[in-house]
C-alpha cells in the first residue's frame, strides 16, 4: 500500500472517531441539559422560553435543544403551555388538565417588564369588593394581544404616558409563591383607578373598593397623582379622601395639600353620567347625586 493510501486510509478512521466522539458528547450535553431542566422546574412555577434558555446555558443557534426538552416534559405532563413562549409547571403526581395555576403568576410574565396593576393590584392586595375573572398588567413594550386561559381573560395596557420616565415610581416588587413579581402600591392603585375608572367598573364598585384600603401614604399619593398631572384626577382623589377623613385619619390640613393644585375650571367626576349631578366648589367637581348619597346602600345597611 502506497504512503498516499496509508495516510487516505488514516485520516478517514480519524474522522470517523472524531464523528462518533462528537455525537457522544451531543447525547452527553442532552443528558447534562435534562438534568439541568428538572432543577429548572423544581425552581420555577412559571418560565419564559427565554428565560429557560439562558438558564440552561443553551445558546440560541442549538435551540432544537431546548425544543426537545420541552416537548418532552410537555408530553411528559410536567409543564403545560399557557401561550406561545410561556410555561407553567405541573407539580409531579398531578394531572395537568386539572391543576389549577395561579393567574397572578401567570400575568406577571406577560411582558419582560410586566407590573400587576389597576383593579388586579388592588385584588393582589385583598381590597377589590367583588371578585373578577380578568387580569390586567402594564408594560412600556409593544402590547400583545390579550387572550383567555381557562376562562380567565389576561390583557396587557400600556403605562400611562406621564410615567414613562418614573415607570418605577409607585411599584414594588414582592415575593409570591417562590417567585418575583412587581405589582403597583396601593397609593398608585388609589389614584390610578380614580385616573382610569372604566378599568374597575361602576363607582359603587369603585367606592366600596377603595373605601376597604385601611391606610395610604398621603404623600405617596400627591406625588403620583402630580407625576400623572391630571386636573380630573386631582379632584377625584381629593374629593374621596375628603369624603373619607375618619376611614383614613386625615386633617384639614392634609387635605389643604390638594387646594394648592386643583382645578379653576369645574370637572365632571363621570363626564358620561346622564343622572342629576351636584357641584362640590372645594374641589371644582361635579359628581353624580347618586354617588354622593350613596344610593347602593341598603337601608340601616351601616347598623
Amino acid at each position: 500500500m502506497s504512503t498516499v493510501a496509508h495516510v487516505a486510509l488514516y485520516s478517514d478512521k480519524t474522522c470517523k472517531k472524531s464523528l462518533k466522539l462528537l455525537r457522544l458528547l451531543v447525547v452527553r450535553e442532552e443528558i447534562f441539559k435534562y438534568m439541568d431542566m428538572e432543577s429548572f422546574l423544581a425552581q420555577n412555577q412559571v418560565f419564559t422560553i427565554e428565560e429557560a434558555r439562558v438558564a440552561l446555558g443553551v445558546q440560541k443557534r442549538r435551540g432544537s435543544t431546548l425544543h426537545n426538552l420541552l416537548a418532552y416534559h410537555l408530553q411528559k405532563g410536567h409543564i403545560i403551555r399557557i401561550r406561545k413562549g410561556l410555561y407553567y409547571t405541573i407539580p409531579r403526581g398531578l394531572d395537568p388538565q386539572y391543576c389549577p395555576v395561579d393567574p397572578y403568576l401567570i400575568a406577571s410574565k406577560l411582558a419582560p417588564d410586566a407590573i400587576l396593576a389597576y383593579h388586579t393590584s388592588l385584588a393582589f392586595h385583598g381590597k377589590l369588593h367583588t371578585l373578577r375573572n380578568d387580569f390586567i398588567y402594564i408594560t412600556q413594550r409593544k402590547i400583545k394581544p390579550s387572550f383567555v386561559f381557562r376562562q380567565v381573560s389576561f390583557k396587557g395596557i400600556s403605562i400611562p404616558k406621564r410615567t414613562s420616565i418614573n415607570f418605577g415610581f409607585g411599584v414594588e416588587i414582592v415575593d409570591y409563591q417562590g417567585c418575583k413579581i412587581r405589582i403597583t402600591t396601593l397609593e398608585r392603585t388609589f389614584v390610578d383607578l380614580l385616573d382610569r375608572p372604566a378599568l374597575l367598573g361602576n363607582w359603587e364598585e369603585i367606592w366600596r373598593s377603595l373605601e376597604s384600603i385601611e391606610y395610604l401614604n398621603l404623600q405617596q399619593v400627591l406625588a403620583y397623582a402630580q407625576i400623572l398631572n391630571n386636573a380630573t384626577t386631582y379632584a377625584r382623589v381629593a374629593f374621596f379622601l375628603d369624603q373619607h377623613r375618619e376611614l383614613f385619619g386625615l386633617s384639614e390640613k392634609d387635605l389643604q395639600a390638594f387646594d394648592a393644585i386643583k382645578s379653576k375650571s369645574p370637572h365632571y367626576l363621570d363626564r358620561h353620567s346622564k343622572e342629576p349631578n351636584q357641584l362640590i366648589a372645594r374641589w371644582n367637581l361635579i359628581v353624580p347625586q347618586s354617588l354622593l348619597q350613596r344610593n347602593w346602600e341598603e337601608p340601616h345597611e351601616n347598623f
